[in-house]
């Protein structure tokens, strides 16, 4: 995977202790919305899951399918700008050659997005399949 969009070095690191805890609600808030909006651009099988308590990085993890690396590009993008509305700085954006996978990395919440047959092979959904998983529609 392949570092894109700013350095590192320029963004503050990983919250912790007390920080961490006090960024929970906005973290959790953004989480939902995050995971709204994957579903609101057709992602699949979109899956939030809280891993505080599991995660020493971070505390919620979003993983969605896209339909084509496209797709999976334009939403990390949008994931991009909605951090930004919601004052959620991003940490860094990494994606492989073919954008087969794209990760956004807002420390608190990490989200990644696949093509199905990517998303299959590194199973993420097995790896956090024991943390609680949020619900996260829109209620009518």
């Amino acid at each position: 995977m392949t570092e894109s969009k700013g350095s590192p070095a320029a963004v503050p690191g990983p919250n912790s202790g007390s920080d961490r805890s006090a960024s929970g609600d906005a973290g959790l808030g953004f989480a939902l919305e995050a995971a709204r909006l994957a579903e609101d651009r057709h992602c699949s099988d979109v899956r939030l899951f809280d891993v505080r308590g599991r995660s020493h990085v971070c505390d919620f993890v979003l993983v969605a399918s896209g339909t084509s690396d496209r797709q999976v590009k334009s939403v990390g993008a949008e994931m991009e700008d909605l951090g930004a509305e919601h004052g959620m700085t991003r940490f860094r954006t990494t994606s492989d050659p073919a954008s087969t996978w794209v990760v956004v990395d807002f420390v608190d919440v990490v989200v990644h997005l696949f093509e199905p047959a990517r998303r299959a092979y590194y199973d993420l959904d097995d790896l956090w399949g024991d943390a609680p998983e949020l619900p996260f529609t829109r209620s009518t």
